[in-house]
């Protein structure tokens, strides 16, 4: 088999990052794409790349990629978003690191985010290292609805090349983003029993936790640099962990009256 290489890509809609992410990695051995249902033309775009196209049911970000790995017939993965970019210099790193013996089992990757436009390079955001491209069976993703990480055996290292995240192009589609998983995220802290009942955990949660998130992110980790896009990116990050602890109280209060009821 050699060093081989799949790509692992999860979809539902994604005709308008896709073609994209798909020309960046057009050197890969094989690319598996895992579509959940999508009603536009993102299957379509997948089988025109020459892509290998399942079809899955919704199941959680992170079983979802896991099961797309599960397809990779490669002996290395590399696991991406459909809004992700393959640099041209990480292309030519991988190409050149498969191309010999691997030192490690899995390698970090520094990801530049980019928001409405601009690469956010203060606050926290870069170089945002990610997991992605590993040996096939050393790597794996936390079976979470929202913010899966990456679980790992062995010893790794970190890439220089970088993948761009084309993540939020224009404000509504950021806050639209950040609604859907400030939901996710309300569900997951109902698990962990962080349901801010008692009024000190509402004020802290709810009020005072987005407002120290904002002000470490904004002025101690320097996202003021970033320009006006760092302020809108930290002010509505701060509100998005209101969002989350508010709609974790809301649930838990309904679901606590229907039982008394």
């Amino acid at each position: 088999m050699g060093n081989t290489l799949s790509v692992a890509i999860i979809t539902k809609n994604e005709e308008a990052n896709l073609p994209r992410t798909l020309e960046s990695v057009r050197w890969a051995d094989e690319i598996v794409v895992v579509d959940c249902g999508s009603t536009d033309n993102t299957v379509e775009i997948a089988k025109d790349f020459g892509a290998k196209v399942f079809h899955e049911p919704w199941r959680g970000f992170g079983t979802q990629k896991n099961f797309a790995i599960e397809q990779c017939s490669s002996a290395w993965v590399l696991s991406l978003d459909a809004d992700e970019e393959v640099t041209p210099g990480l292309a030519l790193e991988i190409r050149q690191l498969l191309a010999g013996t691997p030192a490690v089992e899995a390698y970090f990757i520094p990801r530049r985010n980019l928001f409405l436009g601009r690469w956010i390079k203060y606050g926290g955001y870069w170089p945002d290292p990610k997991l992605r491209l590993f040996r096939k069976g050393a790597a794996w993703f936390e079976e979470r609805a929202v913010h899966e990480t990456v679980q790992y055996s062995g010893k790794t290292s970190t890439l220089q090349g970088s993948l761009i995240h084309h993540a939020y192009p224009t404000l509504n589609s950021y806050l639209g983003h950040m609604n859907r998983y400030s939901s996710l995220a309300a569900e997951q802290a109902i698990a962990k029993g962080k349901t801010s009942k008692g009024l000190p955990a509402f004020v802290w949660n709810v009020l005072l936790n987005p407002a120290a998130t904002f002000l470490y992110n904004y002025f101690f980790r320097l996202g003021f640099l970033d320009g006006r896009e760092g302020l809108l990116l930290h002010l509505y990050h701060s509100a998005y962990v209101s969002w989350k602890y508010a709609k974790a109280w809301q649930k838990s209060s309904v679901g606590f009256s229907m039982k008394r009821s």
